[in-house]
């Protein structure tokens, strides 16, 4: 992704992203919304200009902030799950667009779209992920979905282990992403 937009960023105004990143840090805004309307009112909009933020301001965490409290909840008496959690967030960051949003009982990752995964603990011994990828059948790792407050979820993976969330898991994750764009 980011590859991708420095790509844009030069094709769009001809300078790569040292440059820029050198422009930024004289242009004499300290803030994200700042630095966002300098590279505005220079032409740079969209991806380059996310990725310009992001290395002056850093990735925002999306699991910090207020959504740390709501999450402590949601994993009190099952830390051993938190690292699931953490894992698929940060593979599904890799994909291209998207927000986590933080719930009382699951994590939704939608894209611009609509929500293509919910992320549940479930007990003390598993995370529920569940996944919408319409047509699609259980087969292998692929359940069906037990009692769902989102009826879009198609299909769900048990997991157990940040370990578990390997390729195959990854793989239907950014299917559902890719379907659900």
């Amino acid at each position: 992704m980011a590859d991708w937009s420095a790509t844009l960023l030069r094709r769009q105004t001809g300078t790569g992203v040292v440059e820029w990143n050198r422009r930024v840090l004289g242009c004499g805004e300290g803030t994200e919304v700042g630095v966002r309307r300098w590279l505005r009112e220079r032409g740079v909009l969209g991806y380059p200009q996310l990725l310009l933020v992001m290395e002056r301001f850093g990735r925002p965490e999306p699991l910090g902030g207020v959504a740390s409290g709501v999450l402590a909840a949601q994993y009190s008496g099952r830390p051993e799950l938190r690292p699931v959690l953490e894992r698929l967030v940060a593979e599904s960051g890799t994909f291209g667009a998207q927000h986590v949003q933080v719930r009382r009982t699951h994590v939704a990752l939608v894209t611009p779209r609509r929500t293509y995964a919910v992320l549940r603990p479930v007990g003390r011994d598993r995370v529920d992920l569940g996944l919408r990828l319409v047509g699609q059948e259980p087969v292998g790792r692929l359940a069906a979905v037990a009692v769902s407050g989102n009826a879009s979820l198609t299909v769900r993976i048990v997991v157990t282990s940040a370990d578990e969330v390997d390729g195959e898991t990854v793989d239907w994750l950014r299917r559902a992403y890719s379907e659900n764009c």
